[in-house]
């Protein structure tokens, strides 16, 4: 079989799918890698290195489509809502597609993608269980967004993080405050503490509470408690109205005391909760900074701009988002060992085996023979089941 990786399309996206050094391991599972000319370029990766471990070059997107059996992507058409629809004309009846496909934002564009025939699987659906961990792209791409958040907020920051003692006085630890202590959260307070500064966070799974102290940090508790805090995927769950604004009454002291908030509360399938008001904003010190990595989706912060800089009240405010594009090499490197990883258990001696017992295979995948059959996302849109082959033969 033949593995297609086709150059990102995404303005301003500089990852690639698969890197030179996964290639060798694809060959020995039987497949065959074909890159367009260019597609590692961005991210470090010349075409010669690609060349050099046995890959095909081809010329044109047009030749990885028409050639491939599988094609894998960071941002395929369902994520990519900028240029990703021109890939569709190229899909093929039974084309294996692979990547992020933000599978719970429209499911028109899932459906688009079904009706075409192909076989796609979605990354971000990829279970959180020990035997998926070294599949798990979100994770991956946490880290790299977490450690960016930290060293974003640290370059515009008018203030330095560690304490120093000099002869010119005694300068105090920068402050650094993380809301959302899951990976981007976590690794976020780890780079924090590499830089000297002192971390606190805050994350409504008291779970969340262990991983914290780990890394050096201040875990703040606030005198409320979630209700099924967490779901079975290790999630936060959203929580109604009356919680979060006693929660932002609670979390405006530690906000205002704060030299840099990187906020980092996610929900999957659903707006991000509003956790820094602007009031909360207006109590910050001038030269303060807000790094919101749920920018993409709205944001914890009020006054956050999705993919701007802002300058409210004296605190400076980033909404960017796709942070991991902006450490393409190493996001590359780390995307393409999930996905080698999942390509080795879903190809066997060359052949594509689609094992929907296997609990990684049936969760992950989302579209097959024309529909839409990924049961979460069924469930998601209130779509009808699907009858089992069983149950369609009666």
């Amino acid at each position: 079989m033949i593995v297609g990786v086709p150059r990102e399309s995404f303005p301003g996206e500089r990852r690639v799918a698969l890197v030179p050094a996964a290639i060798p391991n694809l060959a020995k599972a039987g497949l065959e890698v074909v890159v367009e000319a260019g597609a590692g370029a961005g991210a470090g990766y010349p075409d010669a290195d690609y060349a050099a471990k046995g890959a095909k070059i081809a010329a044109d997107r047009a030749e990885v489509f028409r050639s491939a059996d599988i094609v894998t992507q960071i941002l395929c058409y369902g994520s990519n809502d900028r240029t990703g629809r021109a890939d569709v004309p190229l899909f093929r009846n039974g084309q294996v597609l692979i990547g992020f496909l933000r599978p719970l934002g429209s499911i028109e564009t899932i459906q688009e993608i079904a009706s075409k025939g192909v076989i796609s699987f979605s990354v971000e659906l990829m279970p959180r269980t020990t035997r998926a961990q070294s599949m798990d792209v979100l994770s991956s791409m946490a880290t790299i967004c977490g450690y960016k958040a930290v060293v974003l907020a640290a370059d515009t920051s008018p203030r330095i993080f560690p304490m120093l003692t000099t002869a010119a006085g005694t300068i105090t630890p920068g402050r650094v405050f993380v809301i959302g202590a899951g990976v981007a959260g976590l690794q976020a307070i780890a780079t924090a503490r590499r830089l000297g500064a002192v971390a606190s966070a805050y994350d409504l799974r008291l779970a969340a509470k262990e991983q914290v102290h780990s890394l050096g940090g201040r875990f703040v508790e606030l005198p409320i408690e979630a209700k099924d805090a967490e779901d079975a995927r290790g999630y936060a769950r959203a929580q109604d109205e009356t919680f979060y604004k006693r929660q932002r009454e609670l979390l405006g002291k530690v906000v205002a005391e704060s030299d840099v908030v990187i906020s980092a509360a996610v929900i999957p399938g659903k707006k991000p909760p509003i956790l820094v008001t602007k009031e909360m904003v207006a109590s910050m010190a001038p030269g303060s900074v807000i790094v919101d990595l749920a920018g993409e989706r709205g944001g914890n912060c009020e006054l956050t701009r999705p993919g701007e800089i802002v300058v409210e009240h004296g605190v400076t405010i980033i909404g960017w988002f796709n942070l991991a594009s902006t450490v393409p090499y190493h996001a590359s490197q780390m995307y393409a060992k999930n996905l080698s990883t999942f390509l080795q258990l879903l190809v066997k001696e060359g052949k594509l085996q689609l094992n929907t017992k296997d609990d990684i295979i049936r969760e992950t995948l989302l579209t097959h023979g024309g529909e839409v059959v990924n049961a979460r996302l069924r469930e998601f849109f209130s779509m009808p089941t699907l009858a089992t082959k069983e149950e369609a033969q009666k």
